[in-house]
This record gives structure tokens, C-alpha cells and sequence, in this order.
């Protein structure tokens, strides 16, 4: 395959969008690990969402 005289930054192009990828997908991973062990951790200390609060304390009882 010739790309001709810019093949140098062609395939840097294509290095640069496959590690900013890969950083990408990388990050996600480890902010969804740090997600899941906060929420870990707030549940066994026994903290419950506030939605879970206001949706009960918004309820009338009849």
C-alpha cells in the first residue's frame, strides 16, 4: 500500500487515535472500578440514596 509522501503522518494519525482511544476506554474502566467501590463502601456503611428519601417522604397517606 503507497500512501505517498505524507504516509509518515498518516499512520501517526492513526497511532495518536488509537492510544487517545484506548486512554479513553482505559479511563472509563477505572472510574466505573472507583464508581463501584464508593458505592460499596456508602452501602455498607448504610447510607441510602436521596431519591429513595424524598420519593417516600413525598407520599401522602390517606
Amino acid at each position: 500500500m503507497d500512501l505517498g509522501p505524507h504516509a509518515a503522518f498518516i499512520w501517526a494519525s492513526y497511532a495518536a487515535f488509537a492510544a487517545i482511544i484506548g486512554l479513553l476506554i482505559g479511563w472509563t474502566l477505572l472510574d466505573g472500578w472507583r464508581q463501584a467501590k464508593a458505592l460499596a463502601d456508602a452501602d455498607r456503611r448504610g447510607l441510602k440514596r436521596r431519591s429513595d428519601r424524598t420519593a417516600n417522604q413525598g407520599q401522602k397517606t390517606s
